[in-house]
């Protein structure tokens, strides 16, 4: 990125009358999060998607969705838990496709466990490429047919390179790289991980989506940027140098922090 970025949020539909005003200021991009639930999801969506595009009208910049994840990995050695996310992808393409959306956050695989047992059990890195790729394999190729992309979010990774290599062994071009930079930091201080800014670095022009939130690095806060311990400088320093125009997503756990931390950053020349 060449210029100052322009920051998104991460908004429920209870949110976006509220941030309407500032979503419209610039093309700013947006990731809806009310389409994650398997309730919602098995059941009639249309009426909260009937309801986001009549918000939306107006909005210029990218939109995008937060996928299903609780209770599953995209990894699983379980043939019939492989099933149901491969149902939930399919789900949430649906959503996709009603909406425009063209973006599609779904979380990674890769626990600290993992990784310190790396060479313990050397058949799981195998085992894991393969399960992904059966679980992936017909979403991928839907999402690419929809001019979609599936980002892979970090969240125990603890090194920043496993996303990274996963979706080159892969081979989708309808896969990218995701960075949580508070999960990455609960990583750094917690686990002993590199800094936030090496994953930004790992990931270079595979980096489709950030999603920032501020921490200490003890527990994932979803803190309002400038509370925690982060060093947005060196994040951004490094988001400056990649060409891919990553969607820079404001991910607050109180959803009222998200223009005060635009300001915040923008005070800093780091982002508007």
């Amino acid at each position: 990125m060449t210029r100052r970025p322009i920051l998104g949020a991460a908004l429920g539909l209870d949110d976006l009358a509220a941030h309407r005003d500032w979503l419209r200021e610039h093309p700013r991009d947006l990731e809806l999060q009310s389409f994650v639930d398997a309730g919602v999801l098995n059941g009639d969506w249309r009426p909260a998607a009937d309801r986001a595009k009549a918000l939306l009208d107006g909005h210029a910049g990218r939109l995008g969705l937060h996928g299903p994840f609780w209770g599953f990995t995209i990894a699983s050695y379980d043939p019939d838990v492989r099933a149901v996310v491969r149902r939930r992808l399919d789900q949430v393409l649906d959503v996709c496709g009603v909406l425009g959306a063209t973006q599609v956050v779904i979380h990674s695989p890769f626990t600290t466990w993992g990784y310190n047992h790396k060479g313990v059990y050397p058949a799981d890195a195998d085992r894991m490429l393969t399960a992904a790729r059966d679980t992936l394999a017909a979403a991928l190729s839907r999402a690419d047919g929809m001019g979609v992309t599936f980002v892979i979010e970090n969240i125990e990774d603890k090194d920043p390179a496993d996303r990274v290599a996963l979706a080159d062994a892969l081979g989708w071009t309808a896969l990218a790289i995701s960075i949580d930079t508070g999960h990455a930091h609960y990583a750094h201080v917690s686990t002993g991980a590199p800094p936030v800014d090496f994953y930004v670095r790992a990931a270079g022009d595979r980096l489709h989506h950030v999603h920032l939130q501020d921490t200490e690095g003890y527990a994932d806060r979803h803190w309002q940027i400038g509370l925690g311990t982060i060093r947005w400088e060196a994040v951004f320093a490094a988001l400056g140098q990649v060409t891919s125009n990553p969607r820079l997503i404001l991910e607050l756990r109180d959803k009222q922090g998200v223009i005060p931390s635009a300001r915040w950053l923008a005070e800093r020349g780091l982002a508007e």
